[in-house]
């Protein structure tokens, strides 16, 4: 009776392990792929920096299940520096210099801003931002981080196209994966609905190679690339000023990322994380951005949207997701493996995931619960938010006339936004206006 017990714990683990592999996957491998085509790397360099960016982010989760903050939280290449260097460059003529000198300058600035991103955290700076983080920053962060997402994963499980049209076809397929993943969590018995990602991308994959054939429509490279370590693939450090400068500002708006991260999943886990556990939590993270810089990656970041995978699932113990990391480590270590998962449809995976981060919808409103909003006070969730959506839903293209250096930062709907929270919540004394203006009945009878 024990052994079978057993045999089902295992087997259940496993099976997260794979759900947890496939959203490690979807959560990495659009980033080397689109720096790598940003930078004019060829086939064998883009493919060897995908094996490297699968391997060390299996690792660095590995880490800090073991030594870091020990939660079941996926850390990889981070979104903000991602935007930042596709950003950047795209901005290269505008700002007068070639393609290589600005990878020269942003690997300069990976390795500085997480060497001071370590200083800081060794300095104590972790518990000002600590205060910084109210519920309703963090509440604010959220749910632009939801808005983001959503959008993005909206866009690939439509087939959305440069040219700004759907695929009818590959929509359809979509909304069908989209019914299997709500319908086995909301219906699935036991402990069937802890994998409705997992049965809905195996079905939608099917379903897609059903209609489609095995062109998986996502433009690949051949991961068959010997020589993945190669030291500074991106030229030796260059220092251009302005380009370093927005890397510091990176890399701190990352480190807020990482106190969102894990102050939210105290509270699902239901455990505070510790001092030490936040401190070693980033130096880990930059220490692996340290070491990722070296051969071509972007610094590391700890996912936020772990948090909606984790309410999806219910899968909270961190066996599942050390499986689904060693995992990921050998499709990396291994290019035949890669070969096989890049086939995976990114619809298919963006459909799955896009039910999973509604549940972060519900962790942003319960995150501001107990804060009071009335006319007055609606302005510190309302202008921010409002604010950082409106900025995702304009072109990068209409902020050419700002600065060159400035273009990321400022057509950054998450970073505006939460500038722009934080700002409000440290200057002005909400509370003041807090309090409800009591209307008395002869008011009452006027109105």
């Amino acid at each position: 009776m024990a052994s079978k017990i057993e045999t089902k714990h295992s087997l259940s683990v496993l099976l997260a392990g794979v759900q947890w592999l496939f959203f490690l996957f979807t959560n990495t491998v659009m980033v080397p792929l689109s720096v790598g085509h940003a930078l004019g790397l060829d086939a064998d360099g883009i493919a060897a920096s995908m094996q490297r960016s699968f391997i060390l982010t299996g690792l660095l989760c590995i880490v800090q299940l073991i030594w870091g903050h020990r939660y079941s939280l996926m850390d990889g290449p981070a979104g903000v520096w991602w935007g930042l260097v596709l950003s950047i460059t795209a901005s290269a003529p505008a700002m007068g210099m070639d393609v290589g000198t600005v990878a020269a300058s942003l690997m300069s600035g990976f390795l500085l801003s997480s060497a001071l991103v370590i200083i800081l955290a060794l300095c104590g700076f972790i518990q000002v931002l600590k205060r910084i983080f109210s519920p309703v920053v963090m509440g604010v962060f959220l749910l632009l981080l939801t808005f983001q997402l959503a959008n993005t994963f909206f866009k690939g499980m439509i087939g959305y196209d440069q040219n700004g049209k759907w695929d009818l076809q590959t929509a359809g397929l979509s909304l069908f994966i989209m019914a299997v993943v709500a319908f086995v969590h909301l219906k699935g018995k036991g402990k069937i609905g802890q994998f409705s990602l997992l049965i809905g991308i195996m079905a939608g994959w099917a379903a897609y190679v059903l209609l489609f054939g095995q062109d998986s429509r996502m433009e690949t490279v051949n991961a068959g690339s010997t020589g993945i370590w190669d030291w500074l693939p991106w030229g030796t450090p260059g220092w251009e000023p302005g380009i370093l400068l927005v890397g510091l500002l990176a890399g701190l708006v990352n480190m807020t990322n990482t106190i969102t991260s894990l102050t939210a999943a105290s509270k699902l886990f239901q455990r505070d994380a510790s001092k030490n556990e936040y401190i070693r939590s980033i130096l880990f993270t930059n220490g692996f951005s340290i070491l990722g810089a070296c051969f071509g990656l972007i610094p590391f970041g700890t996912y936020a949207s772990s948090i909606g995978f984790l309410e999806n699932t219910k899968v909270l113990r961190r066996a599942a997701l050390f499986v689904g990391a060693a995992l990921f480590m050998l499709i990396g270590i291994f290019p035949i493996l890669s070969s096989w998962l890049v086939k995976l449809p990114m619809s298919v995976g963006s459909a799955a995931l896009f039910i999973a981060y509604l549940q972060m919808f519900g962790t942003a409103f319960r995150t501001i619960q107990g804060t009071t909003f009335n006319a007055k006070t609606i302005y510190r969730l309302a202008l921010p938010v409002l604010t950082g959506i409106s900025i995702m839903n304009i072109p990068s293209s209409a902020f050419t006339e700002f600065p060159p250096l400035l273009m990321p930062i400022l057509s950054n709907g998450l970073v505006i936004g939460v500038i722009m929270v934080i700002v409000l919540e440290n200057v002005v004394r909400w509370e003041k206006y807090e309090t409800t203006p009591v209307i008395t009945q002869s008011e009452r009878t006027i109105a």
